[in-house]
């Protein structure tokens, strides 16, 4: 008997109002202040997708060459930075999310570390992390800590570190810090700390899909199998995204294959967002969320939202594309 794809979409469209969009805030950093306090200096950090992620090979290393275009989007996390007294014995960082570690293992901890042993300060911070961005996501909310602490720690010292030495500092801790500190646009690549900027790219709708379920980055890695990828040129898909309409680029992801291995029901999840009418639908990183530009069809565009999480229990955020005003200025920053 043939296998038949479902057809998550096949049902009759019934009028119903669907619930409250999970929305991205677009304004100016949104905390929630306590009584009487106000903060040193107060950052968002935006998270990431990758609008194609190409594995180029295994490196002598261990790491994996890429080639891929990164751009910020409007999905965040927010950091509240105080600079200590003098005699403060170390920093100080709080986060009400239970699953985000609050010692030196942090993101956030370790690129003060490295900010202080690469400029010879010595000032403690007490730092609060508000977290919305999902983990084990492909979104790169962790390395967008970083680079937002090691920007926030200059900026309070007195701006000694050039954008050219954050990211480079950034570079020391992972892949994808040094990516925050381009304009938001960026064409990355080695194991994505060599970056391009790419001018602003034409502004869509866009949401992410992210299913409860996490992938360790690692275990999808281990089943990539490099020898079967199709070999696309990562200049041409760069070319296309730059010189053309956003909806006529080539959108790949060389780590949708072990990733829909490892956990099939993202593969399903694909399928009914492709169903849905979306005009590009692509995980992010090594996942598990999905970003989808443009919006559902008409028939579906009441019910997407409701229909997505009964099947498939994800969360859903409707963001943009963001992009920094200048090398003098953070995301979302006047």
């Amino acid at each position: 008997m043939a296998f038949v794809q479902p057809n998550f979409f096949a049902f009759k469209i019934a009028h119903r109002t669907s619930p409250p969009r999970n929305r991205a805030w677009f304004g100016r950093v949104r905390v929630n202040r306590e009584e009487g306090r106000r903060w040193d200096l107060e950052l968002v950090s935006p998270c990431k997708i990758n609008l194609f992620l190409r594995i180029i090979r295994k490196r002598e290393d261990g790491y994996h060459e890429l080639a891929s275009m990164f751009q910020a989007i409007s999905l965040h996390d927010d950091l509240l930075f105080d600079v200590l007294p003098d005699d403060a014995e170390g920093d100080q960082l709080e986060c009400e999310d239970p699953n985000v570690p609050l010692d030196r293992n942090n993101l956030v901890l370790k690129a003060i570390d490295v900010f202080r042993k690469r400029t010879g300060r010595t000032e403690k911070f007490r730092v609060k992390l508000n977290k919305r961005v999902p983990v084990q996501a492909g979104l790169g909310g962790g390395s967008a800590n970083a680079a937002t602490a090691l920007w926030g720690v200059n900026q309070l010292c007195g701006k000694i570190a050039t954008n050219e030495e954050l990211a480079d500092y950034g570079a020391e801790i992972g892949s994808d810090i040094s990516f925050f500190f381009s304009l938001g646009t960026a064409y990355c690549t080695g194991r994505g700390e060599k970056l391009e900027n790419v001018s602003e790219l034409m502004p869509t709708s866009l949401y992410i899909i992210k299913p409860k379920e996490g992938l360790s980055t690692g275990e999808v890695f281990k089943n990539l199998d490099i020898a079967s990828i199709e070999d696309r040129d990562p200049l041409k898909l760069k070319e296309k995204l730059e010189q053309e309409s956003i909806y006529t680029a080539e959108f790949v992801n060389d780590l949708e294959v072990p990733s829909f291995k490892l956990c099939p029901k993202l593969a399903d999840i694909k399928q009914a967002s492709e169903e849905a009418g979306f005009k590009v639908v692509l995980m992010s990183g090594s996942g598990t969320s999905f970003f989808c530009l443009g919006e559902p069809h008409r028939d579906f565009v009441e019910i997407f939202e409701e229909r997505m999480k009964e099947l498939f229990n994800v969360d859903i955020y409707q963001t943009r594309f963001l992009n920094r005003k200048d090398a003098d200025h953070w995301y979302l920053q006047s």
